[in-house]
């Protein structure tokens, strides 16, 4: 029997004979006639039913019937202009009282939503959402493979080689004792596909961290990973990359990127947005005042530059006008981020400030001119350690522009942070900026010997309205220097050895350049869904304690399977 889709009847369709089935979404009776809206993956459409007041939300039915033209048309619906009289009706399967509304009348907790994600995944947002994903994934593999990618799976249970987070580990039951991991991302594994003669690799591919969650975090994820040969600049491969963002971009949700993608250093990043992955779709700068102070009367202020420190400045526009009690709450923020406090200087009709006399009118006025502030707004100043000074009014910028509702929410900034440092302080020794793979950049590499601090890197972060979308870099291709970079680190050679030695071997048998960047597909999907949180645009997410209340996991499994692993729980 041919079924015709609900969703996709229109006015040519009155006076034709169709077969629908589908999910009851409504019921109106109005006692004798009832009114159903059948609901299927195509949409909705408007049954007439006599005598169908024993239909319930969700059942699931079958219907036989001729299309007309609705008397009251629905605009709210494609099919608006037609209804259906059903003359045969099958119940094929009973739904019980709902815990949860399909039809979106408003929502229940999350746990609610997750442990019957069934109902919840029929709701037109939910489905909406992955459809659009599966649009996404599709425009993917259309580029990448006209680009001459290649597609090729990589191991779920390989060994451990912890990338910064926690491995998720499975213990092997013919080798008792030891342990896979499940991959963080297939970081090695794409280098080696490179190395082995697969010029252009690609996968969308599941990837796992044991590490805490957030809205835009889970135990397991999915990235878009991709990895090029014969790369030695980032300038070789960001044309090929802002053309996969731009095609999907345009083939998923209708929005033209404006091409070629900004570059922008890390350190200009750091010192005028306070992150390494600036919101550019509004302005509000923070500007370096650091000579205003440099010499002049403000004791503090003048230690602190004289000591390698900086004055940074932000505008507020219209901030003139904030209590004292407002202002004590941003100088609370800021000392979350280990500053003493916050100065400031009001534009209003008179100029005033936290300086007092200490200041000249002369020094006020250099401070509205160099932050653009204009009469009637607000000036932050911060002084400390500069990464810390533009950190604070980093975090004060996004929060006053969404106070201030200076985010324009239809607009879409996405630009390169190149030039990261190859490695930050950890806890005593170095630790990599993204990972111990990255090359250095090739003018720096004499600082590795005698002062690795100022290393620069091969990397670089694709950044959109604010949120880091994807990270890459050009890979090291030769052994003598990863194993320096291992050094560094503080991993020995034996460490190296006994986690990577099946790499660095790799490295020796004729390893071309290479670089590569992953993706976070939820991520991307999340934001062009226009969603908030990554559990919105995945089937089967868990949630902030990493459970999953459908199928009640993580549980205790029983003893024989312990005993064939060769493992014992402690009390």
């Amino acid at each position: 029997m041919q079924r015709d889709k609900c969703g996709e009847l229109r006015r040519e369709a009155a006076g034709r004979k169709v077969v629908l089935a589908g999910w009851v979404h409504r019921v109106r009776d109005l006692g004798g006639i009832t009114f159903v809206d059948l609901r299927d993956a195509s949409g909705i459409v408007q049954l007439v039913l006599r005598n169908a007041a024993h239909l319930s939300r969700e059942d699931v039915i079958r219907i036989a019937g001729t299309v007309r033209l609705r008397e009251a048309r629905n605009p709210s619906l494609p099919t608006g202009d037609i209804e259906v009289e059903a003359e045969e009706v099958e119940v094929l399967s009973r739904a019980k009282p709902l815990p949860l509304s399909v039809a979106e009348e408003g929502l229940p907790s999350e746990e609610t939503r997750l442990r019957y994600r069934y109902l919840d995944l029929r709701r037109p947002q939910m489905q909406r959402n992955l459809r659009l994903r599966h649009r996404a994934c599709m425009a993917i593999r259309t580029y990448l493979d006209r680009e001459g990618f290649v597609e090729v799976e990589t191991p779920m249970l390989t060994r451990s080689t912890p990338e910064g987070a926690r491995d998720f580990l499975v213990p092997s039951r013919l080798a008792r004792g030891t342990f896979y991991a499940l991959p963080q991302s297939p970081q090695l594994f794409k280098q080696i596909l490179v190395t082995s003669g697969i010029e252009r690799y690609f996968q969308i591919v599941r990837c796992f961290r044991d590490e805490d969650l957030r809205a835009d975090r889970q135990p397991e994820f999915t990235q878009l990973d991709l990895e090029m040969a014969f790369l030695e600049d980032p300038e070789e491969l960001f044309p090929l990359l802002e053309g996969l963002a731009s095609y999907v971009f345009r083939e998923t949700i209708g929005v033209e990127i404006a091409l070629p993608l900004p570059r922008l250093p890390y350190a200009e990043a750091i010192a005028h947005y306070g992150s390494d992955k600036p919101d550019l779709r509004f302005g509000m700068e923070i500007a370096d005042v650091s000579s205003l102070f440099a010499a002049g009367p403000l004791r503090l202020f003048a230690e602190v530059v004289a000591g390698g420190g900086a004055v940074r400045a932000l505008p507020v526009p219209g901030g003139a006008g904030r209590s004292r009690g407002e202002l004590a709450k941003l100088e609370e923020a800021a000392q979350g981020h280990g500053l003493p406090g916050l100065a400031w200087v009001k534009l209003g009709e008179a100029v005033t400030s936290s300086f007092g006399k200490h200041v000249s009118a002369e020094t006020l006025s250099a401070i509205a001119a160099q932050t653009g502030a204009h009469r009637g707004d607000l000036v932050l100043l911060a002084a400390g350690r500069p990464e810390v000074a533009s950190t604070a009014l980093g975090d004060l910028r996004l929060r006053l522009a969404a106070e201030l509702s200076l985010i324009p929410q239809d607009r879409w900034a996405l630009a390169w942070i190149v030039d990261f440092p190859l490695f930050k302080e950890g806890e005593g020794r170095l630790e990599s900026e993204h990972h111990p793979f990255t090359s250095p950049r090739d003018e720096d590499l004499p600082f590795l010997a005698r002062d690795p601090s100022k290393v620069r890197a091969k990397c670089y972060d694709l950044v959109v309205n604010g949120i880091e979308l994807a990270s890459g870099s050009i890979r090291i291709h030769r052994r003598e220097l990863q194993e320096q970079i291992f050094r560094i680190l503080g991993i020995g050679e034996e460490e190296a050895e006994r986690r990577f030695g099946f790499f660095l071997r790799a490295l020796e048998y004729g390893a071309p350049p290479h670089g590569g960047i992953a993706f976070g597909l939820d991520r991307w999907v999340m934001m062009m869904a226009g969603e908030d949180s990554i559990r919105e645009v995945i089937a089967f997410p868990k949630t902030t304690t990493g459970a999953c209340p459908l199928t009640d996991a993580p549980a205790p499994v029983d003893e024989g399977q312990l005993r064939e692993l060769g493992l014992r729980l402690e009390p």
